[in-house]
């Protein structure tokens, strides 16, 4: 059985860094992020816990593919791709959060 995808972007306070990941569980995967659940992570280091965008995919596969697509494009086209859908870059959070 297929699991779907979702790949994401995290950003902090202050909007200096970008994380993407890819997780079959978008709200369980955010949660971690912000409780800071693996405290050594990059994640955790930088104090990324705002989901300022997300994409879902019908398969993990398909979603580790656009992951690996993001992370090799340069800050600025990952910019674009954000202020497409999320201009203020609001953090996701409170609506994933009740999922």
């Amino acid at each position: 059985m297929e699991t779907g995808g979702y790949v994401y972007i995290l950003t902090n306070e202050i909007k200096s860094t970008l994380y993407i990941g890819v997780t079959s569980d978008l709200r369980s995967r955010i949660y971690e992020h912000r409780d800071h659940y693996y405290p050594n992570s990059f994640s955790a280091k930088y104090q990324l816990h705002f989901c300022i965008y997300y994409e879902q995919f019908t398969s993990i596969e398909e979603a580790i593919q656009r992951e690996k697509q993001i992370k090799k494009w340069r800050r600025e086209k990952k910019e674009v791709l954000i202020n497409r859908v999320n201009p203020e870059w609001r953090d996701y959070w409170p609506e994933i959060e009740k999922w």
